[in-house]
């Protein structure tokens, strides 16, 4: 049952962007709108103010995750509080709010009951966003657990924090996992796309760490050398060009201390292991199929290798108080209204435009854009 502080009035139906069929448009479509009446005690049903377009929606939408068709897409949402469940203490009517991506964590395993970093890893857990029957962000009104969103900072707008309600966490938690002290190198690979930006300047300006970064399009080395990276290597150069110029950069070491693979491309892995220095951290963070790293790379260089899967509430929190705090430049591409959706998708597709897109959703959400003293 739901505890309503307001009265809370809200139309019947909704406008929606849904995947009806893969490896088609997305299509406008109107749904009905969740009841208030029938958020369990944990949800949260919040008013979408802007949403964020990641690269994953390509997946989602070629049917590289297993969906329930048709779903409302996008994983990347933010909004106003509008009701929540009996149990949900942790927000007002009102509160500005991330959406996490997991729901239903089951409380009991070993995951929920140790540290809090752990806990979205939860493998009793009974979905993600848009997936197993739940609908994504690219609506008007969304459910939500409230136990995994987080509270939005009064200096940032709902535009910036939309793009960092995946590729923020996720390239976050990326630079936690990479385990390194200030002044040590850390290497990124795709370090020019929407995660790998944010991600350099995570390194750079929050944990002190010196950054090799490695792209293979002329745009994302161009927007590496802007956010501050160290060294900027082509990736197209191959392989051999890029580990000389890592061991040229680090000198004695013989490379970088650990590399986040960002980019997901086929040899990404591989050249990523490679730039790591003997007994150093190699982390994947991009959803592939395979992951391909020379077995001689852990016999004789002790590689370690890992991965990382987006963050943690409390995580989350803490990666857009930085925002602010270290004035993390996020690179946003903002259009307006659900309708325009499927050409964003399209311009994604074809990389018409760098770093990340968010779509403003709803116009009169107060600082849904950056401005009056919010970025």
């Amino acid at each position: 049952m739901a505890t309503q502080t307001q009265t809370v009035t809200l139309p019947e139906t909704q406008q929606a962007v849904q995947i009806v069929e893969f490896n088609k448009p997305h299509e406008l479509r109107t749904i009905p709108t969740p009841s208030v009446s029938d958020l369990r005690p944990h949800e949260v049903l919040i008013k979408i103010a802007a949403s964020g377009l990641c690269h994953s929606d390509l997946e989602y939408l070629k049917g590289g995750f297993p969906l329930d068709l048709p779903v409302t897409a996008c994983h990347e949402g933010t909004g106003t509080v509008i009701a929540f469940g009996s149990n949900m203490h942790r927000f007002k009517v009102g509160d500005r709010v991330v959406a996490g991506q997991t729901f239903g964590c089951c409380g009991d395993c070993e995951d929920c009951n140790g540290p809090e970093h752990s806990r979205h890893y939860c493998q009793n857990r009974e979905t993600m966003m848009c997936a197993g029957g739940r609908n994504g962000a690219f609506q008007e009104y969304l459910v939500i657990d409230g136990r995994e969103a987080s509270k939005i900072p009064d200096a940032m707008s709902f535009a910036t924090a939309a793009p960092l309600a995946c590729a923020g966490m996720t390239a976050w938690r990326a630079v936690l996992n990479a385990k390194l002290k200030s002044g040590q190198w850390i290497g990124i690979m795709g370090s020019g796309g929407g995660l790998g930006h944010l991600a350099i300047q995570f390194a750079k300006k929050v944990h002190g760490l010196k950054v090799v970064a490695v792209d293979a399009r002329d745009d994302g080395l161009a927007l590496s050398k802007e956010m501050g990276a160290d060294v900027v290597l082509d990736a197209r150069k191959g392989k051999d060009a890029v580990v000389e110029g890592a061991k040229a950069a680090t000198g004695k070491q013989g490379g970088v201390d650990a590399t986040i693979e960002l980019s997901g491309h086929p040899t990404a892995a591989e050249t990523g292991a490679a730039i790591v220095r003997n007994h150093g951290r190699f982390v994947q963070v991009a959803i592939v199929d395979r992951v391909s790293i020379p077995v001689l790379e852990f016999l004789f260089r002790d590689i370690h290798v890992s991965g990382s899967l987006m963050a943690s509430q409390k995580e989350t929190e803490e990666m857009l108080h930085a925002v602010v705090k270290h004035k993390i430049h996020v690179e946003n591409n903002i259009f307006d209204g659900l309708a325009v959706i499927p050409k964003v998708v399209e311009m994604l597709q074809n990389v018409q435009y760098r770093g990340k897109a968010a779509i403003v959703v709803d116009e009169n959400a107060v600082g849904v854009r950056p401005g009056d003293g919010r970025v």
